[in-house]
């Protein structure tokens, strides 16, 4: 009866996560489950600085997206000499800095174009969670939204070539969080209210990987947390219990970036390198009682993403490359619809709002499109620094942080063209 209590509020969570699109929330990377999808009709395509709600300078710098609740929007950021990683909440309404928390520590080798604060926080209705990492320590913080520490786990050292980047999810009443490293590697869920560990799953290490995980429910199944990482391939666990559920673990010869997302009942992941050779695949997922073994739906090489992830529209799945091409496919079978060249280079994942592509550039330049399967370029917008972060949009506005500054953009009270 327990376990049959607990599939049913997770199978809840997921309703309520698939609701949360059009509403107040964007309590992760990439919003709901990290689809990226906002049904919002009250963001325009194309504005000018005069159009912005407000701008507000950051402390320091950093690639992390905000994520919000309520009236507050919370973001990480790294100051200087002396090296403190920052956690911020700031207030929807201006943009005003609420309360700011800094914690010191020794700075360490990282890949040029990661940050060390790259990981976004999660954040429920009573909490924020915080991680970030340190060669000698990996640390997921909880802060209660007026920024008292809830509690604090360090979960040993962090060994990768780049530095750390994954994102935490909110399930429930756990906190999920992938550590999969050159080191000690596993999977971990935490309570939310105390921090204490409900499960934890080994893992083999690989590459370190970057990906938060998504939620995925079968039709006449229960609910699955799917990863991504080299080690592993593309693999499913219990979110009750982190028990194994399958694995293509064949389905990455590279280090994964990216986070899957779930597009026409397949499990969609990328894997690369800064010396080429990326390619993303479709997996048909795989049954936990074995009856079906993962398989491979299938593979695209020809323009693939390395870090940016894919997003899903209806039936259509959209590749935003790092070199800025964009590819619209048959989500279902990979065919493909168009490719076009929208130029710049991307670190940030495109997210759609109201059937439009927003992503943003490493210069800072929002590129829009229409996302059909006609190619549509809808607008260009230079934000004037640059960026490596993905939009958030809760409210009816988008969130844009380039490396110092927030931008709040569009809402109820724009009268704005939105084409």
């Amino acid at each position: 009866m327990k376990t049959l209590l607990h599939r049913l509020v997770l199978i809840l969570a997921f309703i309520c996560a698939s609701s949360w699109i059009s509403a107040q929330e964007w309590t992760r990377f990439r919003g709901p489950n990290g689809t990226g999808i906002s049904e919002a009709h009250t963001i325009p395509s194309k504005w000018t600085k005069a159009d912005f709600n407000w701008s507000a300078p950051l402390p320091g710098t950093g690639h992390s997206s905000p994520v919000l609740w309520g009236d507050r929007i919370f973001l990480t950021s790294t100051l200087k000499d002396p090296a403190k990683i920052v956690i911020l909440c700031l207030k929807v309404s201006d943009g005003s800095i609420v309360w700011s928390r800094e914690f010191g520590f020794a700075e360490f080798q990282k890949h040029k174009f990661n940050s060390f604060t790259s990981a976004s926080p999660a954040v429920d209705a009573e909490r924020v969670y915080v991680p970030w990492s340190t060669p000698d320590r990996y640390t997921l913080m909880a802060f209660d939204h007026d920024g008292a520490t809830v509690w604090e786990q360090d979960l040993g050292p962090f060994k990768s070539q780049h530095g750390s980047g994954a994102s935490p999810m909110v399930l429930g009443d756990k906190v999920i969080l992938a550590n999969e490293q050159l080191g000690a590697s596993s999977l971990l869920a935490f309570d939310s209210k105390t921090g204490a560990i409900l499960w934890k799953t080994p893992r083999k290490s690989a590459a370190a990987a970057y990906g938060t995980p998504c939620l995925y429910t079968p039709e006449n199944g229960n609910p699955q947390l799917i990863f991504n990482s080299q080690a592993h391939g593309i693999s499913a666990v219990d979110p009750d219990s982190g028990t194994p559920l399958w694995e293509l673990n064949s389905a990455f010869d590279k280090r994964s970036v990216s986070s899957p997302v779930i597009a026409s009942g397949l499990v969609i992941g990328s894997c690369g390198s800064g010396g080429g050779g990326n390619y993303v695949v479709a997996v048909r997922p795989g049954t936990p009682d074995g009856k079906q073994e993962p398989q491979l739906a299938y593979q695209i090489r020809r323009a693939a993403p390395y870090v940016p992830c894919s997003i899903a529209v209806a039936d259509r799945l959209f590749l935003w490359s790092d070199a800025g091409l964009v590819t619209c496919l048959e989500s279902l079978t990979g065919v493909e619809k168009w490719q076009e060249r929208v130029g710049g280079n991307f670190f940030g994942s495109p997210i759609c709002v109201d059937r439009r592509l927003f992503c943003v550039s490493s210069s800072g330049e929002v590129v829009v499109l229409e996302a059909s399967d006609q190619f549509r370029l809808l607008a260009r917008n230079q934000l004037d620094e640059p960026s490596h972060a993905t939009p958030a949009v809760a409210d009816g506005r988008l969130y844009v942080r380039t490396l110092s500054t927030l931008h709040s953009i569009g809402g109820p009270a724009k009268k704005l063209s939105l084409r």
